[in-house]
């Protein structure tokens, strides 16, 4: 037994802080006056800052009026979009896809996708984002900034069916190369665009991949209910119905938006044999003008993890999960009618732990507890829009902001200090992009990647 005298050293030791934690019920709780320890980026303990007194640390973060929180998730996301950021605006979804996004994107190189990744992992991690599910082209990219800004990621090559085989193979190429990679920061999924862009055939021999492979499966579906009258008018089946149809509903899958789903699609979801996850965007939703949300108490009765999502800055303007996190609450208020759901609790426990859920890592990462990897932000509450505080889990939602976020850490390692971020040089990544952009947002080609024609 080490005698009570002898110092221990650790790698980080943050104290002082209110650390948010989940009891046995998964309900969320706060520890005052509280600690964290970390070795070898593993959360050690979560104890009170007095018992630390025998600790040493490489590196210690005095939190005094901060609280550390589980690394937020973007579970869905197009990380490299933001190089389109603000440029198709106050359209409907078909102009802004076929007019736009679309013919824009077949300009797309691998620079461009290099650089706005870059620019996106910034502003993630400035907004208190750890980890983030992207779903993109030339992802070879992505993971390269990936494995050197720090970051955690479920990365999925996208693919069209008008691509013809190598799509898929590409997108399987990719998700088996790297996956476990950047220090097992990187995980992979198979990443077919949609059932409207991704035939009934394919869709079926992609699911036999993820099935062979191990793999996840990450694609839109259900987005919007008019995708899902047009799919029940061609095909007499609902987005989700092909889904169960073709076998994705028995791998893990992660279902982009789902504001279409339907009420007898629950059944199918419930049912699956696969692990079903939905993540909800919903500034997009606002934003496009959509008439419904993700009906996430319906998916919370069948017991389907949703987690929250930002989409790409094309539509949504930025990847703020923090404001994500406030206007689930919200919308979901409204739509039930009824001030008592979305409680601000059950927001936070949208943010964290079921977003790990919903892009499979619930056991790795999503709360602070001893055995999780030490994705962990911490976030300052001196600030007058935050003060006094007589309700902690609605003073996080509602009224602090992403710029709240101090210091973000990712495997224990310290990506941004006290604003300022560690991997990343912003102002040269925006340089060089503004240099590119004349070429990237060219249209005179009359080209597009793909036709939205649900």
């Amino acid at each position: 037994m080490r005698p009570a005298t002898a110092e221990v050293t650790v790698d980080l030791l943050i104290t002082g802080c209110t650390v948010l934690v989940h009891d046995d019920e998964e309900r969320i709780g706060f520890a005052r006056d509280a600690a964290v320890v970390v070795r070898d980026g593993v959360i050690e303990a979560v104890t009170s800052a007095a018992a630390t007194g025998g600790l040493s640390a490489v590196e210690h973060i005095d939190a005094r009026g901060q609280v550390a929180m589980p690394g937020l998730v973007n579970c869905h996301t197009h990380a490299p979009m933001v190089a389109l950021r603000g440029l198709a605006e106050d359209l409907p979804t078909e102009e802004w896809f076929n007019d736009v996004v679309w013919p824009v994107e077949s300009n797309l190189t691998a620079e461009h996708v290099d650089l706005g990744a870059r620019l996106a992992c910034a502003e993630m991690i400035r907004g208190g984002v750890t980890c983030f599910a992207d779903h993109y082209f030339a992802m070879e990219a992505v993971a390269s900034v990936v494995a050197e800004c720090g970051m955690r990621a479920l990365l999925g090559e996208t693919y069209f069916s008008s691509q013809g085989p190598e799509g898929r193979e590409k997108s399987l190429d990719f998700a088996l190369r790297r996956r476990g990679t950047a220090g097992g920061r990187i995980t992979t999924a198979l990443a077919p665009h949609a059932p409207y862009t991704v035939t009934d055939d394919d869709l079926a021999v992609t699911a036999e991949l993820a099935r062979a492979h191990g793999l996840p499966v990450h694609l839109h579906a259900a987005e919007n209910r008019d995708q899902t009258d047009a799919s029940l008018t061609r095909h007499g089946r609902t987005p989700i119905e092909v889904l169960a149809h073709t076998g994705i509903l028995d791998t893990d899958v992660l279902i982009a938006h789902g504001t279409g789903i339907l009420e007898h699609d629950l059944p199918l979801l419930a049912a699956a044999e696969g692990r079903t996850a939905v993540a909800s965007a919903p500034r997009g939703y606002l934003k496009f003008a959509w008439p419904t949300t993700t009906p996430i108490r319906g998916l919370r009765d069948i017991g389907i993890p949703v987690g929250l999502a930002t989409d790409g800055a094309a539509s949504n303007n930025n990847l703020d999960v923090w404001e994500s996190m406030a206007l689930t609450s919200l919308i979901q208020k409204s739509t039930a009618g009824d001030p008592r759901w979305l409680t601000s609790r059950q927001a936070l426990h949208h943010a964290t732990l079921q977003s790990a859920r919903a892009v499979g890592l619930g056991d790795t990462v999503g709360s602070i507890a001893p055995g999780r990897r030490a994705d962990i932000v911490l976030v300052d509450l001196t600030g007058p829009h935050t003060r006094p505080v007589h309700d902690l889990a609605a003073t996080l939602v509602h009224s602090a902001r992403s710029a709240d976020v101090r210091t973000t850490i990712v495997d224990g390692r310290v990506l941004m200090r006290d604003r300022e971020l560690l991997t990343i040089d912003v102002a040269a990544v925006a340089e060089e992009l503004e240099e590119r952009l004349p070429a990237l947002v060219d249209r005179g080609h009359g080209r597009r990647i793909q036709e939205y024609d649900t």
